[in-house]
Protein backbone atom coordinates (compact mmCIF):
# COMPACT_ATOMS: atom_id res chain seq x y z
CA UNK A 1 0.00 0.00 0.00
CA UNK A 2 1.73 3.42 -1.18
CA UNK A 3 2.05 6.32 1.50
CA UNK A 4 -0.36 8.04 -0.20
CA UNK A 5 -3.65 5.30 -0.14
CA UNK A 6 -2.14 5.02 3.66
CA UNK A 7 -3.13 8.84 4.37
CA UNK A 8 -6.32 8.65 2.42
CA UNK A 9 -7.75 5.59 4.89
CA UNK A 10 -6.08 7.59 8.02
CA UNK A 11 -8.58 10.82 6.70
CA UNK A 12 -11.21 8.68 6.08
CA UNK A 13 -10.81 7.02 9.82
CA UNK A 14 -10.53 10.08 11.59
CA UNK A 15 -13.65 11.73 9.32
CA UNK A 16 -15.83 8.92 11.31
CA UNK A 17 -14.31 9.61 14.50
CA UNK A 18 -15.14 13.17 14.51
CA UNK A 19 -18.96 12.48 13.00
CA UNK A 20 -20.79 11.92 16.19
CA UNK A 21 -19.48 15.13 18.12
CA UNK A 22 -19.61 17.25 14.49
CA UNK A 23 -23.44 15.59 14.79
CA UNK A 24 -24.01 16.74 18.21
CA UNK A 25 -22.79 20.13 17.87
CA UNK A 26 -24.98 20.56 14.78
CA UNK A 27 -28.68 22.33 14.16
CA UNK A 28 -31.18 20.86 12.66
CA UNK A 29 -31.53 24.23 10.52
CA UNK A 30 -27.84 24.47 10.03
CA UNK A 31 -28.19 24.67 6.16
CA UNK A 32 -30.85 27.05 6.34
CA UNK A 33 -29.80 30.58 5.15
CA UNK A 34 -29.06 33.09 8.17
CA UNK A 35 -31.50 35.47 6.61
CA UNK A 36 -34.69 32.74 6.52
CA UNK A 37 -33.56 31.77 10.29
CA UNK A 38 -33.66 35.63 11.57
CA UNK A 39 -37.17 35.51 9.93
CA UNK A 40 -38.48 32.62 11.81
CA UNK A 41 -37.04 34.06 14.85
CA UNK A 42 -38.86 37.32 13.98
CA UNK A 43 -41.88 35.79 13.55
CA UNK A 44 -41.91 33.18 16.59
CA UNK A 45 -41.17 36.24 18.71
CA UNK A 46 -44.38 37.84 17.15
CA UNK A 47 -46.57 35.04 17.49
CA UNK A 48 -45.35 34.52 20.85
CA UNK A 49 -46.13 30.89 21.23
CA UNK A 50 -43.92 29.85 24.23
CA UNK A 51 -44.30 26.25 26.19
CA UNK A 52 -46.84 25.74 28.95
CA UNK A 53 -44.26 23.54 30.68
CA UNK A 54 -41.34 25.92 29.96
CA UNK A 55 -37.87 24.18 30.87
CA UNK A 56 -39.03 20.67 31.42
CA UNK A 57 -40.43 20.47 27.76
CA UNK A 58 -36.79 21.72 26.60
CA UNK A 59 -35.00 19.33 29.18
CA UNK A 60 -37.14 15.83 27.59
CA UNK A 61 -34.68 16.24 24.66
CA UNK A 62 -31.73 17.89 26.35
CA UNK A 63 -30.88 16.71 29.80
CA UNK A 64 -28.38 14.33 28.75
CA UNK A 65 -25.72 17.76 27.36
CA UNK A 66 -23.36 18.63 30.19
CA UNK A 67 -23.24 21.71 28.57
CA UNK A 68 -26.61 22.83 29.18
CA UNK A 69 -27.50 20.85 32.76
CA UNK A 70 -24.27 23.01 33.69
CA UNK A 71 -26.29 25.98 33.94
CA UNK A 72 -28.09 24.55 37.05
CA UNK A 73 -24.94 25.70 38.54
CA UNK A 74 -25.19 29.09 37.86
CA UNK A 75 -26.44 32.04 38.71
CA UNK A 76 -28.86 32.40 35.04
CA UNK A 77 -30.07 28.79 36.72
CA UNK A 78 -30.81 29.31 40.02
CA UNK A 79 -34.55 28.95 40.49
CA UNK A 80 -34.64 30.68 44.24
CA UNK A 81 -33.29 33.87 42.31
CA UNK A 82 -36.24 35.94 41.49
CA UNK A 83 -33.84 38.00 38.60
CA UNK A 84 -33.03 34.54 36.65
CA UNK A 85 -34.30 33.45 33.76
CA UNK A 86 -35.18 30.22 34.96
CA UNK A 87 -37.79 31.91 37.45
CA UNK A 88 -39.64 33.81 34.56
CA UNK A 89 -39.57 32.08 31.44
CA UNK A 90 -36.81 29.96 32.09
CA UNK A 91 -35.07 28.53 28.65
CA UNK A 92 -36.93 30.19 26.65
CA UNK A 93 -36.35 33.65 28.27
CA UNK A 94 -32.64 33.44 26.18
CA UNK A 95 -33.50 31.44 23.24
CA UNK A 96 -36.95 32.60 22.64
CA UNK A 97 -40.28 31.03 21.55
CA UNK A 98 -40.47 26.87 21.52
CA UNK A 99 -42.97 27.07 18.78
CA UNK A 100 -43.10 24.28 16.84
CA UNK A 101 -39.12 23.11 17.71
CA UNK A 102 -39.55 20.16 19.81
CA UNK A 103 -42.27 18.12 17.22
CA UNK A 104 -40.50 15.69 14.96
CA UNK A 105 -37.94 16.40 12.54
CA UNK A 106 -38.96 19.99 12.93
CA UNK A 107 -36.61 22.62 11.70
CA UNK A 108 -38.14 25.25 13.62
CA UNK A 109 -34.81 27.36 14.97
CA UNK A 110 -33.93 28.56 18.41
CA UNK A 111 -32.13 31.27 19.39
CA UNK A 112 -28.22 30.45 19.75
CA UNK A 113 -25.41 32.77 20.56
CA UNK A 114 -22.07 32.99 19.75
CA UNK A 115 -19.47 34.15 16.62
CA UNK A 116 -21.24 31.45 14.74
CA UNK A 117 -24.59 31.80 15.42
CA UNK A 118 -26.99 32.79 12.41
CA UNK A 119 -28.43 35.95 14.33
CA UNK A 120 -26.91 38.63 14.51
CA UNK A 121 -24.65 39.83 17.34
CA UNK A 122 -27.02 42.66 17.84
CA UNK A 123 -30.39 40.51 18.41
CA UNK A 124 -28.08 38.02 20.61
CA UNK A 125 -26.63 40.87 22.44
CA UNK A 126 -30.42 42.78 23.47
CA UNK A 127 -31.17 39.43 24.51
CA UNK A 128 -28.62 39.86 27.26
CA UNK A 129 -29.05 43.44 27.60
CA UNK A 130 -32.82 42.95 28.42
CA UNK A 131 -31.51 41.85 32.35
CA UNK A 132 -28.18 43.32 32.06
CA UNK A 133 -29.33 46.78 31.22
CA UNK A 134 -27.20 48.96 34.01
CA UNK A 135 -24.91 51.70 34.49
CA UNK A 136 -21.52 49.15 34.21
CA UNK A 137 -23.52 48.84 30.57
CA UNK A 138 -25.09 52.24 29.91
CA UNK A 139 -22.48 53.37 27.13
CA UNK A 140 -22.71 49.57 25.43
CA UNK A 141 -23.86 51.05 22.17
CA UNK A 142 -21.59 52.34 20.00
CA UNK A 143 -18.74 51.34 21.58
CA UNK A 144 -16.14 49.13 20.36
CA UNK A 145 -17.41 45.79 20.53
CA UNK A 146 -20.88 47.10 20.05
CA UNK A 147 -19.08 48.86 16.29
CA UNK A 148 -17.11 45.40 15.74
CA UNK A 149 -20.42 43.50 16.45
CA UNK A 150 -18.83 41.20 18.75
CA UNK A 151 -21.95 39.07 20.58
CA UNK A 152 -21.77 39.16 24.23
CA UNK A 153 -21.39 35.25 24.33
CA UNK A 154 -17.88 35.06 22.42
CA UNK A 155 -16.93 36.60 25.70
CA UNK A 156 -18.94 35.13 28.57
CA UNK A 157 -20.21 32.23 28.80
CA UNK A 158 -23.53 31.36 30.50
CA UNK A 159 -24.12 27.46 30.84
CA UNK A 160 -21.00 27.46 33.88
CA UNK A 161 -21.38 27.78 37.29
CA UNK A 162 -18.54 30.48 36.95
CA UNK A 163 -17.85 32.91 33.93
CA UNK A 164 -14.22 32.20 33.14
CA UNK A 165 -14.09 35.57 32.01
CA UNK A 166 -14.83 37.23 35.49
CA UNK A 167 -12.10 35.24 36.91
CA UNK A 168 -8.92 37.65 36.91
CA UNK A 169 -6.35 34.64 36.46
CA UNK A 170 -8.44 33.70 32.91
CA UNK A 171 -9.20 37.18 31.61
CA UNK A 172 -6.53 39.11 30.23
CA UNK A 173 -5.81 35.35 27.96
CA UNK A 174 -9.61 35.74 27.02
CA UNK A 175 -8.80 39.29 25.94
CA UNK A 176 -5.79 38.98 24.15
CA UNK A 177 -7.86 35.87 22.13
CA UNK A 178 -8.92 39.59 19.93
CA UNK A 179 -6.76 42.13 20.67
CA UNK A 180 -3.19 40.36 19.20
CA UNK A 181 -1.39 43.50 19.18
CA UNK A 182 -1.94 43.84 23.10
CA UNK A 183 -1.19 40.56 23.46
CA UNK A 184 2.43 40.74 21.65
CA UNK A 185 3.33 44.18 23.50
CA UNK A 186 2.35 43.10 27.13
CA UNK A 187 5.30 40.48 26.53
CA UNK A 188 7.85 42.83 25.29
CA UNK A 189 9.74 43.77 27.64
CA UNK A 190 8.83 46.93 29.54
CA UNK A 191 4.95 46.44 30.18
CA UNK A 192 2.20 46.71 32.56
CA UNK A 193 2.10 43.31 34.86
CA UNK A 194 -0.89 41.77 32.88
CA UNK A 195 1.13 38.89 31.77
CA UNK A 196 1.96 37.93 35.28
CA UNK A 197 -2.41 38.67 36.40
CA UNK A 198 -1.08 41.68 38.58
CA UNK A 199 -2.96 43.86 36.60
CA UNK A 200 -5.57 42.81 34.04
CA UNK A 201 -7.50 44.27 31.27
CA UNK A 202 -10.53 45.87 33.26
CA UNK A 203 -8.30 47.73 35.80
CA UNK A 204 -8.01 50.32 32.99
CA UNK A 205 -11.04 49.74 30.03
CA UNK A 206 -14.60 48.50 30.90
CA UNK A 207 -15.38 46.22 27.93
CA UNK A 208 -19.08 47.26 27.88
CA UNK A 209 -17.98 50.66 26.50
CA UNK A 210 -17.57 54.09 28.27
CA UNK A 211 -17.73 57.83 27.70
CA UNK A 212 -14.20 58.09 27.30
CA UNK A 213 -11.69 57.42 24.65
CA UNK A 214 -10.84 53.32 24.35
CA UNK A 215 -13.44 52.13 26.40
CA UNK A 216 -11.47 53.75 29.47
CA UNK A 217 -12.81 53.60 33.12
CA UNK A 218 -11.68 57.60 33.53
CA UNK A 219 -12.99 60.07 31.93
CA UNK A 220 -9.36 60.83 30.26
CA UNK A 221 -6.27 58.56 29.66
CA UNK A 222 -4.56 60.65 32.17
CA UNK A 223 -6.82 60.17 34.62
CA UNK A 224 -6.71 56.37 34.02
CA UNK A 225 -2.97 56.52 34.68
CA UNK A 226 -2.96 58.65 37.83
CA UNK A 227 -4.93 55.93 39.53
CA UNK A 228 -2.45 54.00 40.16
CA UNK A 229 0.62 56.76 39.01
CA UNK A 230 -0.73 59.30 41.68
CA UNK A 231 3.05 60.79 42.22
CA UNK A 232 2.64 62.14 38.36
CA UNK A 233 -0.80 63.96 39.01
CA UNK A 234 0.24 66.92 39.78
CA UNK A 235 -0.77 70.39 39.96
CA UNK A 236 3.39 71.06 39.63
CA UNK A 237 5.36 74.60 39.81
CA UNK A 238 6.87 73.26 36.87
CA UNK A 239 5.43 71.10 34.11
CA UNK A 240 5.90 69.28 31.02
CA UNK A 241 3.31 70.00 28.18
CA UNK A 242 3.63 66.61 26.84
CA UNK A 243 2.96 65.32 30.19
CA UNK A 244 -0.03 67.62 30.94
CA UNK A 245 -1.49 66.65 27.78
CA UNK A 246 -1.62 62.98 27.43
CA UNK A 247 0.72 59.70 28.91
CA UNK A 248 0.46 58.33 26.02
CA UNK A 249 2.48 61.08 24.13
CA UNK A 250 5.77 59.48 25.62
CA UNK A 251 4.31 56.04 26.57
CA UNK A 252 2.89 52.94 25.35
CA UNK A 253 0.87 51.44 28.27
CA UNK A 254 0.33 47.75 26.85
CA UNK A 255 4.50 47.59 26.56
CA UNK A 256 7.34 48.31 24.42
CA UNK A 257 10.89 47.31 24.06
CA UNK A 258 12.23 50.36 25.40
CA UNK A 259 12.45 51.28 29.36
CA UNK A 260 9.76 53.09 31.04
CA UNK A 261 7.32 51.38 27.97
CA UNK A 262 8.72 54.45 26.25
CA UNK A 263 7.25 54.80 22.28
CA UNK A 264 10.66 55.75 21.17
CA UNK A 265 14.00 55.52 23.01
CA UNK A 266 15.21 58.84 24.43
CA UNK A 267 17.08 61.00 22.93
CA UNK A 268 15.73 60.43 19.73
CA UNK A 269 11.52 60.75 21.41
CA UNK A 270 12.58 64.23 23.21
CA UNK A 271 13.62 65.53 20.04
CA UNK A 272 10.41 65.08 18.47
CA UNK A 273 9.59 68.49 20.42
CA UNK A 274 12.87 69.76 21.26
CA UNK A 275 14.94 69.78 17.68
CA UNK A 276 16.16 73.69 17.91
CA UNK A 277 19.67 73.98 17.57
CA UNK A 278 22.18 73.24 20.32
CA UNK A 279 22.56 70.28 22.20
CA UNK A 280 19.16 69.24 21.98
CA UNK A 281 19.13 69.31 17.89
CA UNK A 282 22.83 67.39 17.80
CA UNK A 283 22.43 65.22 20.97
CA UNK A 284 22.09 61.90 18.71
CA UNK A 285 24.44 62.96 15.86
CA UNK A 286 27.47 63.36 17.54
CA UNK A 287 30.16 60.40 16.96
CA UNK A 288 31.18 59.30 20.28
CA UNK A 289 29.12 58.53 23.66
CA UNK A 290 28.27 61.69 25.55
CA UNK A 291 25.90 63.27 28.13
CA UNK A 292 23.23 63.15 25.49
CA UNK A 293 23.21 59.63 24.43
CA UNK A 294 24.31 57.35 27.00
CA UNK A 295 22.92 56.42 30.35
CA UNK A 296 19.57 58.01 31.12
CA UNK A 297 20.06 60.49 27.37
CA UNK A 298 18.52 63.27 28.13
CA UNK A 299 17.12 62.41 31.30
CA UNK A 300 20.74 62.30 32.79
CA UNK A 301 20.48 65.94 33.17
CA UNK A 302 16.43 66.37 33.47
CA UNK A 303 15.86 63.94 35.47
CA UNK A 304 12.06 65.60 36.79
CA UNK A 305 10.70 65.06 33.49
CA UNK A 306 6.53 64.56 34.99
CA UNK A 307 7.40 68.24 36.46
CA UNK A 308 8.78 69.72 39.06
CA UNK A 309 8.12 71.78 42.51
CA UNK A 310 11.28 72.98 42.61
CA UNK A 311 11.66 77.15 42.59
CA UNK A 312 14.85 76.13 40.37
CA UNK A 313 13.48 73.78 38.58
CA UNK A 314 12.30 75.67 35.37
CA UNK A 315 14.40 73.12 33.20
CA UNK A 316 13.14 69.85 35.27
CA UNK A 317 16.46 69.15 36.15
CA UNK A 318 15.80 69.45 40.10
Amino acid sequence: MNMESSMTRWLIAIGLLLLPSLHLQATPWQDVPAAEVEAQLDKKFADGKYSPKGADTCLTCHRKSATVMAMFDGAHGNLDNPKSPMADLQCEACHGPLGTHNKKNSKDPMITFGLNSPVPAEKQNSICLSCHNDEQRMAWQGNHHDNADVPCASCHQIHVANDPIRDKSQEVAICTQCHTEQRAQLHQRSAHPLKNNQMVCSDCHNAHGSLADSSLKQMSVNDNCYSCHAEKRGPMLWEHAPVTDNCVNCHNPHGSVNEAMLTIKAPQLCQQCHASVGHTGNAYFNGQPNAFTAGQSCMNCHGQIHGSNHPSGNLLQR
